[in-house]
């Protein structure tokens, strides 16, 4: 021991050659305070300079609240292999060291200065460690429940090594407080992620049975309401496909109606200017059998609980009539039809009620014909010529005919305007087609077959700027007294 403290005192002393003769010794007291100065020269890191528990404490965070690490750790001096050359009269072989042993001694003494400061900095940068890792585990620990209060210091400190006695021969120094307390923050921090980690699977498995019955709640909900932007969409598409349905409508009626008015130009132009005619003295050609030529009035119908309709015709179909004229609404497409189809006979349908006529139009000449309805016990008559050929009743009684529809000349009407088939057409010619809210006098009737009498329907009148033609039908020029009595 006395050679330790000899050492120690002659590195002191070569570390300040200036004096000739060094102060006293210091007191055995103050050896650990002297030797704390001095570290081994070789770099060997934290846990070479520091003992079981300081390595330990270097390793851990610090406890949240707890007392700041120490700035300073307890040092192992280890005594220098070379022997002290003595200083004094008679105690050596001569009277101070030599050059070269001085040289070697302030090597070593700034080597192990420069060794201190390296350590110093490695401590500085343990301690910022700590630091981070302690307010990491605080925040970590913040979305768990708070576990239960820290085990006292006492009781976290029983585990760890008993500290040897201070003063005892070969054993090192007490610990000093501040490393006893870091020691325990270390250890209860550790105890502290056990629980943490040992309470993990506790709380998963606790929500385990509610887990599935909220996934099946998250996935009906949002399956309603896919279902619902699927309705949407589909109700959106609906109604474009509607709107363009319509456009194509009538944008096909704008374009029959352009080439209609310019074969009309050219007919006139062929023709010459042609001389005065009154606007009723015309008359509407359907040369083919298709579903395509037609005629239509511009002028709706309304409400209606009785009618007389007339017109003249002349039939060119080989086989049955077809439909000189239908009356379609938006809820029924036979309100009032006129038609003769096939090998059947001649039919007045009123709401798709059917009443056949007894009339003979197919000797492809002129004929007058008139039907009469009233909704009074649903009678009728019909007649051919002037003369009435048959009657009825109870033909769609107490019916009254719904107005806003559309009124074709030449197809029949399988919807609103149109849906004709080619079957059912009327090939020949048409004229004087008129409507009345009443049913008109057999002598009215008689007087517009003989024209002896120029009624107009007060409903529908027959004028040129109120017929429209379509797919080829076309007009042409009608005295109606003169071709009416041609045979």
């Amino acid at each position: 021991m006395l050679a330790f403290l000899g050492a120690i005192i002659c590195i002191i002393a070569s570390v300040h050659p200036a004096g000739t003769a060094g102060p006293a010794a210091p007191p055995a007291a103050d050896n650990d305070s002297a030797a704390a100065a001095l570290l081994p020269a070789a770099d060997k890191g934290l846990g070479a300079l520091h003992g079981p528990a300081e390595a330990l404490a270097s390793a851990g965070p610090r406890l949240p609240g707890g007392p700041p690490p120490p700035l300073f750790s307890r040092f192992v001096c280890t005594p220098l292999s070379a022997e002290c050359p003595a200083t004094g009269p008679g105690t050596g072989p001569a009277a101070g060291p030599g050059p070269e042993e001085l040289l070697a001694l302030r090597s070593a003494a700034a080597q192990l200065r420069r060794t201190a400061l390296e350590q110093k900095e490695r401590i500085r940068m343990d301690q910022e460690t700590i630091r981070e890792l302690t307010g990491k585990l605080s925040r970590c620990e913040g979305g768990l429940r708070t576990p239960p209060a820290a085990a006292p210091p006492a009781a976290a400190a029983a585990g760890l090594r008993a500290a040897p006695r201070p003063g005892t021969m070969g054993h090192p120094p007490a610990e000093p407080p501040a490393v006893r307390e870091l020691e325990e923050a270390v250890r209860a921090l550790q105890d502290r992620i056990d629980r943490i980690e040992q309470e993990l699977p506790a709380r998963t498995n606790g929500s385990g049975p509610t887990a599935p019955a909220l996934a099946r709640d998250a996935l009906h909900t949002k399956m309603e309401q896919l279902e619902e932007q699927l309705l949407s969409k589909i109700l959106t598409l609906q109604k474009e496909r509607q709107a363009a349905s319509t456009d194509r409508s009538q944008q096909q009626h704008d374009i029959e109606k352009e080439l209609n008015s310019l074969q009309n130009r050219v007919t006139e132009l062929e023709h010459g200017p042609p001389g005065y005619s009154p606007p009723d003295a015309f008359k509407v050609t359907i040369p083919v059998q298709n579903n395509y030529m037609y005629a239509r009035m511009k002028k709706s119908l309304p409400e209606l609980y009785a009618f007389t309709i007339c017109m003249w015709l002349k039939s060119k179909a080989l086989a049955g009539l077809g439909t000189p004229f239908s009356y379609s609404v938006p809820s029924q497409a036979n309100e009032i039809v006129l038609l003769e189809w096939g090998t059947n006979p001649l039919e007045l349908l009123i709401n798709d009620k059917v009443a056949q006529l007894p009339l003979s139009l197919k000797d492809k000449a002129w004929h007058h014909v008139c039907v009469a309805w009233t909704t009074r016990d649903g009678k009728w008559s019909a007649y051919q010529d002037g003369e009435q050929r048959g009657a009825g009743e109870n033909l769609a009684s107490w019916h009254a005919i719904k107005p806003q529809g559309v009124i074709i000349l030449g197809q029949e009407q399988d919807t609103l305007g149109g849906r004709f088939d080619a079957t059912q057409a009327f090939v020949g010619e048409l004229a004087q087609f008129g409507v009345w809210d009443h049913m008109l006098a057999p002598a009215e009737i008689l007087g517009l077959a003989n024209c002896t009498s120029h009624l107009q329907g007060n409903v529908i009148q027959w004028d040129d700027q109120a017929v429209e033609v379509f797919g080829g039908a076309s007009k042409g020029g009608f005295a109606a007294c003169e071709e009416g009595r041609k045979a």
